[in-house]
């Protein structure tokens, strides 16, 4: 009977060592990614750039390196808005979240510059 249970238990515990195997590969191939592009920061944030591969290399070993999906990034994006109060400003805001915004600069550049654009209609007097 014990034998029996450990014939059942080998092939799941040789797949769960392929799968062990197989991120530890995909974390190590991410770090040398990460510090292959730290090659070309100035020599200045260099050292810096190498420290933050290592660290998050070390984060996914450990299981607390995650990756957002689009809806996460979408709900941080409105919750941004939550700090307007009136509603003109929240919607204002909302719509510089949209789809429909145009969107200049980069996250590498500095930051983004959103720009949503109302027009008023001011009546004849």
């Amino acid at each position: 009977m014990p034998s029996q249970r450990f014939a059942l238990l080998l092939p799941a515990a040789v797949l769960l060592c392929a799968s062990a195997a197989a991120q530890t590969n995909t974390i190590h191939g991410q770090y040398l990614k990460d510090r292959a592009a730290c090659a070309s920061e100035p020599e200045a944030s260099r050292a810096a750039c190498l420290r933050e591969a290592g660290a998050a290399q070390q984060a996914a070993r450990l299981g607390e390196l995650s990756s957002a999906s689009a809806s996460v990034y979408e709900h941080n994006a409105l919750a941004r808005c939550e700090v307007f109060k009136a509603p003109e400003d929240k919607s204002d805001c909302l719509a510089r979240m949209g789809a429909k915004a145009v969107v200049q600069g980069s996250v590498e550049g500095g930051g983004l510059l959103r720009e949503s654009v109302r027009h008023y209609t001011i009546p004849a007097q």
